[in-house]
């Protein structure tokens, strides 16, 4: 319930082809921002590279006090809106929102997401048509600094990285001030309810309840 093709449709993001190669989507971490470097000038005239390494398709509306880290990709129709802190290594798809305050770094946005209001997501993918409510962050690094680990259940799978936010899979809602501990993936069409703590891995078509019970979609 947690490979790539478990989670993600790779047809709607720039990124199909890096992330088709591997079996788990937290092994593509490392690489992003050399994909970005990669990939940028092969883009075409539809997207200008605004400053050396920094690409936005013509159709984004990028507001004047947001902070656009090299490198990155902001695609057709997204929204970057005032004082958002993209700090870099970020692919950003079309028909996004990057909110008021928002900081980005070292993610894959696939098409349709939305960061709308004070969010932190570092180390992350995150899929077609997911949505962090308001508040709502991604924790990316262990309190004791050791290497994450994904569990699920009595099942772990080490990934041998230090820094590792969360996996949300397609159409996956999370609620306002909701925190996704290091580590975290989420099944696609899930939901997580406001002002919880999330840890481990959600499957697909549930619901992650205030208390840490999980239910299934009706």
């Amino acid at each position: 319930m947690y490979t790539m093709h478990d989670l993600f449709d790779l047809e709607h993001t720039l990124a199909k082809d890096y992330l088709s190669q591997f079996t788990y989507p937290w092994e593509a971490l490392k690489g992003i921002k050399d994909m970005i470097l990669a990939l940028g000038p092969t883009l075409g005239e539809d997207y200008e590279e605004r400053e050396e390494h920094v690409w936005v398709h013509k159709t984004a509306k990028v507001f004047p006090s947001a902070y656009l880290g090299s490198p990155c990709i902001i695609g057709p129709n997204t929204e970057v809106r005032h004082c958002a802190f993209i700090r870099g290594s970020a692919l950003i798809g079309a028909d996004c929102v990057v909110g008021n305050s928002v900081e980005l770094k070292n993610v894959i946005l696939f098409d349709h997401v939305q960061t709308p209001h004070y969010n932190y997501v570092g180390d992350s993918i995150l899929g077609y048509y997911s949505h962090m409510g308001a508040g709502s962050i991604t924790s990316n690094v262990k309190a004791d600094k050791q290497l994450v680990i994904v569990k699920n259940g009595e099942e772990t799978m080490e990934t041998g990285i230090k820094k590792f936010g969360a996996m949300l899979g397609d159409h996956v809602e999370v609620g306002c001030n909701a925190v996704l501990n290091p580590g975290t993936v989420i099944g696609r069409n899930s939901n997580v309810y406001p002002t919880s703590c999330v840890r481990g891995v959600v499957a697909e078509n549930s619901i992650w309840k205030n208390d840490g019970t999980v239910a299934a979609k009706k």
